[in-house]
């Protein structure tokens, strides 16, 4: 099979595709025919040899990915055999080997993908899905809300641009470039900046029409952080979702306290150590997706173009959730249990 073989930490051409042997399920697990492996910015950071989250970096060499679609051809021992020939989609957790175009997941951690969802939008909801319905679990906009949110045309902002205009919010969205403004407008918010032209919080501020910016969900860090969050009126939250290799704001406690606002993080341990588990928002954010409710904004790159699928991430070039896409010439294979 082909995949993606990284065999040293460093820059994006270290993502080298090759012809490696098929992988075997074990016990309780599954073989999957991939049809979409999801790419996230931690895969970027993981890649480059930073600390991937709160987790310590793989075992090299390795084939990265952690978020794959696609039809159960093999079986492991102990496996229900009414899995073989499943449509599924699961997100592997901290294990490596999505970005191929066979994958192993543990039995226990697919999900049947709902009717109506294509292989490229189950990805997007497996892992950037569960993250957003996580984050509107925690920072809970409501009707009332003015919600300014940052990153608004990546994977993750453009579901939470979604799901707080469905409540009722109003939403404005920060990107970087017109034609992400511009997406973030047709995504359904109310008002949007590009914050690569100066003078944007002022602009934004008279787009929103005097009406003062209560939640802030901060998907980046750096300067368009910080204006942000001066955006922010008294009595007003922040949650920090993402990861920000830009310089991720985390105000102190003088700050809060002069301003008079919060900030939480929304993701990272708190996520993981949600009571309930992970499972309950991969599941909540599929029905979204099934139901209509959430539409991820989708960027497919093929299987063997994995490394400018990274180098896309990191230089920012980006809409949406990026997705890699295996050639379709396997789609003959047989289901087997092993």
């Amino acid at each position: 099979m082909l995949a993606i073989r990284q065999y040293a930490f460093g820059p994006a051409g270290n993502l080298l595709p090759e012809q490696v042997p098929d992988p075997v399920p074990g016990a309780g697990e599954v073989r999957i025919a991939v049809e979409a492996a999801g790419v996230h910015l931690i895969d970027t950071a993981i890649r480059s040899g930073a600390q991937g989250g709160p987790f310590p970096l793989p075992r090299l060499p390795m084939t990265p990915g952690r978020e794959v679609a696609g039809t159960v051809d093999a079986l492991g021992e102990g496996t229900d055999p009414d899995l073989l020939g499943r449509r599924v989609v699961a997100h592997l957790g901290q294990a490596s080997g999505g970005y191929a175009e066979l994958a192993v997941a543990p039995a226990a951690a697919l999900h049947t993908v709902p009717d109506g969802l294509t292989a490229e939008q189950a990805v997007a909801m497996i892992g950037t899905g569960r993250t957003a319905m996580g984050v509107l679990e925690t920072a809970a906009p409501t009707a009332a809300d003015t919600v300014l949110i940052t990153g608004a045309a990546g994977g993750l902002g453009t579901l939470l641009v979604q799901a707080a205009h469905r409540r009722g919010a109003t939403v404005a969205g920060v990107a970087g470039g017109a034609a992400k403004a511009d997406a973030v407008l047709t995504n359904g918010a109310d008002a949007a900046a590009d914050h690569t032209v100066p003078g944007w919080p002022e602009r934004l501020r008279k787009e929103l029409g005097g009406r003062e910016v209560t939640l802030v969900l901060a998907g980046t860090g750096g300067e368009v952080a910080r204006a942000a969050f001066e955006l922010l009126a008294r009595g007003g939250r922040q949650f920090v979702y993402g990861w920000m290799p830009d310089d991720p704001l985390y105000p102190t406690p003088g700050e809060l306290a002069e301003r008079g606002v919060t900030s939480e993080t929304a993701v990272g341990p708190r996520l993981l150590n949600r009571p309930g588990g992970l499972r309950p928002l991969e599941t909540a954010a599929l029905e979204a997706a099934a139901a209509g409710h959430l539409v991820p904004a989708l960027q497919p790159f093929p299987l063997a173009g994995a490394a400018a699928a990274h180098r896309a991430l990191e230089n920012r070039a980006t809409l949406g959730k990026i997705v890699l896409v295996p050639d379709t010439g396997r789609a003959g294979r047989r289901p087997r249990a092993d």
